[in-house]
């Protein structure tokens, strides 16, 4: 099987004082060696990959040699070790936690055990048996505890001595000077880091309890009776590394970002945000027909695509492919964002007048209005899921994701609607005015515009309880969140040009990571 001619693979031969160590297997073809990266989806690859999947009609796709000259301590090297440094640090914080943990959960099992005898003292002989019940079941929380905390334990354990031998890989490889090995390196780590980032989520829902024993009041006079000698109440113990204490948040004087060009034909109105980095913002603007991408080092305009219609959300597919609802059309337009150009590619066609939109591990959660639903799909249009019930929707306008859950934020409802990804809903916040644009945090909270009261609430991820967090706004739409920077960004949606034709920024406290 050949290379596609257009790829001009340089000679097998290496230049002098270079060493090319292309000596990795592909995992998906065991006879052929990883010899390309695919920029449009972060992918190691093999001559037969870019053959049957990523063909150069479709990907960029480079030769490593090519491409790996200056990996060697770049920013890239750098970025990656520090991220891999910060996710080492909060599974070495989330083993302090469990040894803590363990220590006050199997306490407070000694305490249960302790109270049971003292009770058992002060009744006859007759109860025995209700007191072996109580000892067993007082056991059995243990031994459950016992086992999710070595779970807990052991996961963070093997993560970590994980992170820390690819890190020592990685300074070996560059100390070498090895730059296509340490290429590939990057991009596994790169891998690594996202999918440990998830486990983080994951972890931190195993319930570790702590028990406490409360006699029965009356069983004096009900020793002839067939009951109980007591009941067990507990409350969860929370990873504390995972989950940090609750504290108001500061904000700073937002800045303000203009994103009016001199493309555009009339005032911005900013319906859709997301960020592809920290510093990349990418934005719709819904009366000029256009996605824009704004850096905000710069705080600038730095690319502009026209669009075939009104574009109104967007999210992030890969790190260089986005998805833009085009509600009139029916349609999603998908956009390329490779060398920091905007670039249309493939549009995809849709049930309705989709308006909301957001990615996850390959899926699409589209809103509808016309008519009203919600769906998830995959990227090539296949339907997985739909839900609709005037009891849960009237008007989906925006919708945000992470790996365990979909929240989709109703004007109308006024409410914030927390779903599985079988399509149940499992939990809703009402204590919202009129509910615009949504955004997630890390952790799983969710902050959402309320136009009504000019706010933002912060909503917990159960969505029992929500609070202001930002007051006094102009009449915003959408928003985004950047995690890293504790940086809440907020489009306006005001009777005034000057208002609209700028994004405005919140520097909120630490607590939002």
């Amino acid at each position: 099987m050949s290379v596609p001619q257009t790829l001009h693979l340089p000679s097998t031969s290496v230049p002098a004082g270079k060493t090319c160590d292309l000596n990795m297997p592909c995992p998906k073809h065991k006879r052929e060696l990883i010899k390309f990266y695919c920029h449009d989806h972060s992918a190691l690859v093999c001559s037969v990959c870019v053959t049957l999947e990523h063909t150069v009609n479709m990907c960029k796709v480079n030769y490593i040699p090519d491409i790996s000259g200056k990996i060697i301590d770049s920013k890239e090297y750098h970025d990656i070790l520090k991220a891999m440094d910060t996710i080492s640090n909060k599974y070495h914080k989330m083993s302090a936690d469990v040894k803590k943990m363990t220590v006050k959960s199997n306490g407070s099992v000694t305490n249960v055990l302790a109270g049971i005898k003292k009770f058992r003292k002060e009744i006859n002989q007759r109860l025995d048996e209700l007191e072996r019940q109580a000892e067993d079941a007082a056991k059995a929380i243990q031994q459950e505890n016992d086992k999710n905390l070595k779970t807990l334990e052991t996961a963070s354990d093997d993560i970590t001595k994980s992170l820390e031998t690819s890190a020592d890989s990685i300074k070996h490889l560059n100390t070498l000077k090895q730059a296509d090995r340490l290429f590939m390196e990057l991009k596994y780590a790169e891998q690594m880091i996202k999918e440990y980032k998830k486990t983080l989520h994951q972890l931190s829902a195993y319930n570790v309890k702590e028990y406490s024993f409360e006699p029965n009041e009356v069983i004096s006079s009900l020793l002839e009776a067939d009951s109980s000698l007591g009941d067990l109440s507990h409350k969860t113990l929370k990873l504390t590394s995972l989950t940090p204490a609750v504290k108001p948040r500061q904000t700073l004087y937002p800045d303000e970002i203009c994103i009016k060009t001199s493309k555009d034909n009339s005032s911005c109105w900013i319906t859709g945000m997301t960020l592809l980095t920290p510093d990349l913002l990418i934005i719709t603007d819904h009366n000029n027909s256009a996605v824009k991408m704004v850096e905000i080092c710069n705080q600038s305009v730095t690319d502009q695509l026209k669009l075939d219609g009104q574009p109104y959300d967007v999210t992030a597919v890969t790190g260089t492919e986005l998805a833009v609802t085009l509600h009139e059309e029916q349609t999603i337009q998908f956009v390329s964002t490779t060398s920091n150009k905007l670039v249309k590619k493939h549009t995809m066609n849709v049930d309705g007048k989709c308006y909301g939109i957001s990615s996850q591990s390959g899926k699409l959660v589209v809103s509808f209005m016309f008519p009203v639903m919600l769906q998830i799909l995959d990227t090539n249009g296949t339907i997985l899921t739909t839900i609709r019930g005037e009891n849960i929707f009237r008007n989906p306008t925006y919708v945000t994701t992470n790996s365990s859950s979909i929240y989709v934020s109703d004007w109308r409802m006024k409410t914030v609607t927390r779903l599985n990804w079988q399509g149940d809903v499992i939990g809703s916040y009402g204590g919202i005015g009129q509910s615009r644009g949504i955004t997630l945090s890390d952790d799983g909270t969710v902050f959402v515009c309320d136009s009504e009261r000019k706010a933002v609430v912060e909503v917990t991820a159960d969505c029992s309880k929500g609070k202001v967090v930002l007051k006094d706004l102009k009449w915003h739409r959408a928003v985004c969140l950047c995690t890293e920077t504790c940086r809440l960004y907020i489009s306006s949606d005001t009777g005034f040009h000057k208002d609209n034709n700028s994004v405005q920024m919140f520097n909120l406290s630490k607590t939002c990571n």
